[in-house]
């Protein structure tokens, strides 16, 4: 049994007991949470649109952290113009458990 979950402006593919980082939440370490964008669950058959309006998917925050960093270089030749930026996403790690359908 598997879900797709909206959040943070992306699409995740989840399974109980899947662990996935997504975009920063409100939420401490320790908290549930609770993603009531589902776009469709599999169990017997995919379900999708008017038959997911009242699923929803519970997971519990793992931790927050930061990611790796992302490094940004803008050049333009002949004109001696360089600019370096980096950049580290936060992230919400969660473990999902349970999928209501």
């Amino acid at each position: 049994m598997y879900a797709i979950i909206a959040t943070g402006g992306k699409q995740y593919k989840v399974a109980e007991g899947d662990v996935i980082k997504i975009e920063k939440l409100g939420a401490e370490a320790g908290e549930t949470v609770t993603f009531d964008n589902v776009l469709a669950v599999q169990n017997e058959g995919l379900k999708v649109g008017e038959d997911v309006k009242n699923a929803s998917v519970t997971a519990s925050v793992v931790e927050n952290g930061k990611d790796r960093k992302v490094i940004v270089y803008k050049y333009k030749p002949k004109t001696g113009y360089h600019k370096k930026n980096g950049h580290r996403q936060q992230y919400t790690k969660v473990k999902i458990e349970k999928i209501n359908a």
